[in-house]
């Protein structure tokens, strides 16, 4: 890789009208007054940064579960998954990615399988990084059936900034462990709901790269992973 290439990242196609809007805004904020023009080069950067696209070694071993965002992990606990998915009245382990504004928030698919159900749900729009966040907050859900059968749940949650959660997965369709199925605009979060039985491999306040870093082992009797906060 190059010094270029370490700084120049691919951008989404999502991010390409406010990348235009921001540069124009830019000339506009030039003819009024210079420093604001460079104010508004400054935030254009910004914006084509938060829609960066960078290419992951995703790993590819089987049972292998990724994180769907860049971000960090903000909580861990036992929850029922959206009602709407029909996964049933269990709690399950969540394990919560949150993404702040500087965040890739392009989303991957936490592992390989058959989407099953995509359901959106309008809500609220508290901080992401809050509890309840989960319950009231819009959202957009898929389950991913795996090949042994069971279902994992990975939902899309708009934060207090965010106000458009972008899915281009259908039900029906297939995914590879690592592949984008989505994306959401400006600072938001991503709960994953495991099996019964799956242990996160992952600590509150780690640092996640979406597609790379493995938050569970499924198929494998592994214990919750412990960590140092130094």
């Amino acid at each position: 890789m190059t010094m270029l290439e370490t700084f120049l990242k691919p951008m989404h196609r999502e991010g390409y009208p406010f990348v235009a809007a921001f540069a124009v805004l830019s000339l506009v904020l030039f003819w009024i007054w210079e420093p604001l023009g460079w104010a508004g080069v400054g935030m254009t950067v910004w914006c084509y940064y938060f829609f960066r696209d960078p290419k992951r070694a995703v790993p590819q071993n089987a049972g292998l579960l990724v994180s769907p965002a860049d971000g960090v992990i903000s909580l861990m606990e036992r929850a029922v998954p959206p009602a709407e998915l029909g996964m049933g009245p269990e709690a399950l382990v969540r394990v919560s990615v949150f993404m702040n504004v500087f965040n890739c928030h392009v989303n991957r698919a936490p592992i390989a399988g058959k989407v099953t159900a995509v359901a959106y749900r309008p809500g609220k729009f508290f901080n992401a990084s809050l509890d309840k966040a989960s319950e009231e907050n819009e959202r957009n859900a898929l389950a991913i059936q795996l090949p042994d059968g069971r279902k994992i749940a990975v939902v899309q949650i708009a934060g207090l900034v965010a106000r458009r959660i972008v899915c281009w997965t259908n039900p029906g369709q297939n995914l590879r462990t690592g592949e984008r199925f989505g994306l959401i605009r400006f600072g938001s979060r991503l709960d994953v709901y495991l099996p019964e039985g799956v242990n996160p491999q992952v600590a509150l306040g780690q640092t996640t790269c979406a597609g790379e870093t493995v938050i569970a082992l499924i198929g494998q009797d592994a214990p919750t992973r412990s960590a140092r906060v130094e």
